[in-house]
C-alpha cells in the first residue's frame, strides 16, 4: 500500500507513475483520495475542539452548585448538543478513514525508473537469453502426449474428481515432482543461503491483504466456508510471518524458502492454456521471500533472480530473462523479472518464475518495520520469486529431454533423487 502522506507532498509525481501503471481514472481516483485526506483532517480536528468543549462544559457542570438553576439546564442542554456533534462528525471520520482506506487497497506500487513503460507484455524487455535449444530429429510431442504416452499423467479421472484443470501424476512423474521439490530446496539452502521454512496453506483475511491479494485479486482466490483463505503462492504466508513485528536491524536480511502447493481459480484465464499442466487450479511451486532494509532491495533482487536462475541452469534448460513491463508486472511489484523457460511443443519461452522487488507496499500493509541503526522504526522492504513453479519445471523437462523412442532422460542433477537416468 502506497504511503498517504506522501502522496500528499507529491501529488503530480504520484499521477504520473500510477497513470504508467494503467489504472483507470487514476487522476481522478487520487484527486478524491487527497480530497477524503482533507475532509478527515479538518473533522479530526473539529472533533478534537469539540471534545475540549464538552469537557470543559462537563467540568462546569460538575462544579455546580445549584442543579435546578436556569443555567444548570442551558449547561446540560449544551453538553448533549455537542455531544451529538462529535456523534456525527465521528461517524463521518469513520467513512472517509474508510473510503482512503479503499482507495489505497486498490492502487498498484509505483515501478522504477528503469522498468519499460507499456500497456502489456508487448513492452516487456528481454534481457538474455541462456542455453541451447535443442534441434530434434523428430516431432517433439507436448508434455501431455508424453504423460498419457508413458501412462504417467491421468486427467480424465482427475476431472471427474475435481474438475477441469487439476490433474493426476502418477509412478515416476509423482516421483519426479518430489525429486524437483528436494532439489530446489537442497539448492536454495544449501547454495544460496535461505532458510527453509514449512508453512500453513491456510491463511486468514488479513494476511491476504498483507501481501495485495486482496482485495483485488479476490475472484482468483479459493475461501473456505470459515473465512480462510487457500494460498496462491507461498509468499503469502512467508512475507506475513514479519507482519505487525519489528524486526532487529542485525537479523536483517532474512531469507525464506519453502515448498507449498498453490491454488488459483484462474478467473481470467478462461480458454488460456487448456490443455496440459501449464495453468490449474492446485499447482506446487519453490517460493523465496527476502525481507531487507529499502536501500538494499534492489541488489537483493538481482540475488533472487540468480537463485532462480540457479536451478534451470544446473538443469540445463534453456531460457530468457525479462524486464517487465509497467502494464505487467504484478499488483504489488515495483520491478519483476520473468524467467521464462523453452516450451519445444510450442516453440515458444513461457514462464516458470517471476521474481519481484515490493519496496514497502506490503510491509505498509502488513505494518513490518525494523528498527533502525539510529534506533528509529521504519518499513521493511519485501521480494519474492518463484524458485521454480513445480509443474512447469516438470513440462520443460518432459519436452527438452524427451527422446525420439518414447523415453525421457533425467538431469543429471536429479538422478540421484530419483535413483534412475530415465523414465519410460
Amino acid at each position: 500500500m502506497l504511503i498517504l502522506k506522501d502522496i500528499r507532498k507529491n501529488l503530480d509525481f504520484f499521477k504520473k507513475k500510477i497513470k504508467s501503471r494503467y489504472v483507470n481514472n487514476s487522476d481522478s481516483l487520487l484527486d478524491s483520495l487527497i480530497s477524503n485526506d482533507e475532509s478527515l483532517r479538518k473533522n479530526l480536528e473539529l472533533q478534537q475542539n469539540l471534545q475540549n468543549k464538552r469537557n470543559s462544559i462537563s467540568k462546569a457542570l460538575g462544579a455546580h452548585k445549584d442543579k435546578g438553576s436556569d443555567d444548570f439546564k442551558k449547561l446540560s442542554t449544551e453538553v448533549t448538543e455537542v455531544k451529538n456533534e462529535i456523534n456525527k462528525i465521528e461517524t463521518l471520520i469513520s467513512d472517509l478513514k474508510k473510503k482512503i482506506d479503499e482507495t489505497l487497497y486498490t492502487l498498484p506500487n509505483i515501478p522504477l525508473e528503469d522498468v519499460p513503460i507499456a500497456e502489456d507484455e508487448k513492452g516487456n524487455v528481454e534481457l538474455k537469453k541462456v542455453g541451447q535449444i535443442k534441434t530434434f530429429d523428430f516431432k517433439p510431442l507436448s508434455h501431455d502426449e508424453i504423460g498419457e504416452s508413458l501412462d504417467l499423467i491421468d486427467f480424465e479421472i482427475a476431472t471427474e474428481l475435481s474438475g477441469s484443470r487439476f490433474s493426476i501424476l502418477k509412478k515416476d512423474l509423482a516421483k519426479l515432482e518430489r525429486a524437483l521439490v528436494n532439489f530446489m530446496l537442497d539448492i536454495h539452502t544449501e547454495e544460496n543461503g535461505y532458510d527453509e521454512y514449512n508453512v500453513p496453506i491456510l491463511v486468514n483475511t488479513k494476511a491476504m491483504y498483507g501481501t495485495g491479494q486482496l482485495p483485488k485479486f479476490r475472484d482468483d482466490q479459493f475461501q473456505t466456508n470459515n473465512d480462510l483463505w487457500l494460498i496462491p503462492t507461498g509468499e503469502v504466508p512467508l512475507t506475513n510471518m514479519v507482519a505487525n513485528k519489528i524486526t532487529k536491524y542485525e537479523k536483517l536480511p532474512l531469507r525464506y524458502v519453502a515448498a507449498t502447493p498453490c491454488f488459483r481459480l484462474e478467473a481470467g484465464s478462461a480458454g488460456k492454456d487448456t490443455k496440459g499442466m501449464m495453468r490449474q487450479h492446485q499447482f506446487s511451486k519453490v517460493e523465496l521471500v527476502s525481507i531487507v532494509q529499502p536501500e538494499f532491495r534492489e541488489k537483493e533482487l538481482e540475488k533472487l533472480l540468480k537463485s532462480a536462475e540457479r536451478v534451470l541452469e544446473l538443469l540445463k534448460l534453456p531460457y530468457r530473462v525479462m524486464l517487465l513491463s509497467t502494464g505487467d508486472m504484478g499488483f504489488s511489484a515495483e520491478k519483476t523479472y520473468d524467467i521464462e523457460v523453452w516450451i519445444p511443443s510450442q516453440e515458444k519461452y513461457r514462464e516458470i518464475s517471476s521474481c519481484s522487488s515490493c519496496s514497502t507496499f506490503q510491509s505498509n500493509r502488513m505494518k513490518a518495520r525494523y528498527k533502525t541503526v539510529d534506533n528509529k522504526n521504519e518499513l521493511l522492504a519485501t521480494l519474492n520469486g518463484s524458485g521454480l513453479a513445480i509443474g512447469r519445471t516438470i513440462i520443460a523437462i518432459l519436452e527438452n529431454y524427451q527422446n525420439k523412442d518414447g523415453s525421457i532422460e533425467i538431469p543429471l542433477v536429479l538422478q540421484k533423487y530419483m535413483s534412475k537416468k530415465s523414465i519410460s
